[in-house]
């Protein structure tokens, strides 16, 4: 192919765009640059290889791999998604680097005789990695036994299971690792799936009642924040009525008196347990699970 007059050497390439020239020609090697042939059979560049090399230059200081490269320079990608790409994974690479450090830190500050224990513990969770958000997701996904739409469960395992922090501190870090081994104690599973099959055919629809019971809670969480006692109101009659829907009954006195007695019965001291580590995951201690014990609470109060 005949070369013109306006190209340039691998050496004038090389010294414009600031590069080694040994660099230039393991671009040209990996197909980033594609460079003419002169006569003679030496390489030799348009005036556009300058930029395209400053660009290469650019994007490799960003971390860019010659792949993702290579797409930008053929056309095959835009710039804006491949530069979004690589910071996802660097937002990625710092998430993990920050939950390596909160769990140092967490073995750090444990006792010597805990160190050990410390260490088996977190390695369940190791990296924050998604393994770990996925098994507390699927322990409550079991304890659905009444049949719920597909959309409307994973709304409600949403609401249930906290995201690990992306910038954990070391409390959080064995928190959310408790999370996890509670989520694999299958004796627990076992028991509150029984529970849940005992209580199923007395219920209509749990999605609604599950609807009811967040809604009441919503209404709740005001005064739980603000440190009122327990107290009859519009979010403890929402509540009731959601438990009178849901097991066809009218909201009675009896049937409150009845309601706090089954779900006092009910009480699982590990999902007590759920909620506060829950709420140390968050940082928020206002959990679904501490404003629905007060709600329970405002059930024994005066009216």
């Amino acid at each position: 192919m005949a070369v013109s007059d306006d190209t340039i050497g691998i050496g004038e390439l090389a010294r414009l765009a600031g590069l080694p020239v040994r660099t230039v020609r393991f671009y040209c090697d990996e197909g980033v640059l594609q460079p003419r042939r002169s006569a003679g059979g030496h390489r030799r560049f348009d005036q556009a290889a300058v930029e395209r090399l400053r660009l290469v230059r650019r994007l490799r200081a960003l971390g860019l791999g010659l792949a993702a490269i290579t797409r930008v320079l053929a056309g095959e990608r835009a710039l804006a998604e491949a530069v979004a790409a690589e910071r996802a994974a660097v937002d990625a690479e710092m998430a993990a680097l920050a939950w390596r450090r909160a769990s140092l830190r967490a073995v750090e500050e444990a006792a010597p005789a805990e160190r050990a224990a410390r260490l088996d513990l977190l390695a369940v969770v190791e990296r924050g990695g998604g393994a770990a958000y996925e098994a507390v997701r699927e322990f409550w996904r079991e304890l659905m036994v009444a049949p719920m739409p597909p959309r409307r469960l994973e709304d409600f395992v949403d609401g249930m299971v906290p995201v690990p922090p992306a910038d954990p501190t070391p409390g959080q870090v064995v928190a959310y690792a408790e999370l996890v081994v509670m989520a694999a104690d299958r004796p627990l599973v076992r028991r509150l799936r029984e529970r849940g099959k005992a209580n199923a055919p007395h219920i209509a629809d749990e999605a609604a009642l599950l609807g009811g019971i967040a809604e009441a809670c919503a209404m709740a969480a005001p005064d739980v924040r603000g440190g009122l006692d327990p107290r009859p109101g519009p979010a403890l009659d929402r509540l009731v009525g959601a438990y009178a829907e849901a097991r066809g009954g009218p909201d009675t006195p009896e049937f409150r008196r009845r309601l706090r007695t089954r779900i006092l019965a009910d009480d699982v001291p590990e999902v007590r347990r759920y909620w506060r580590l829950r709420g140390e995951v968050t940082g928020d201690p206002l959990t679904l699970g501490a404003v629905h014990e007060w709600l329970v609470k405002a059930l024994a109060a005066p009216v």
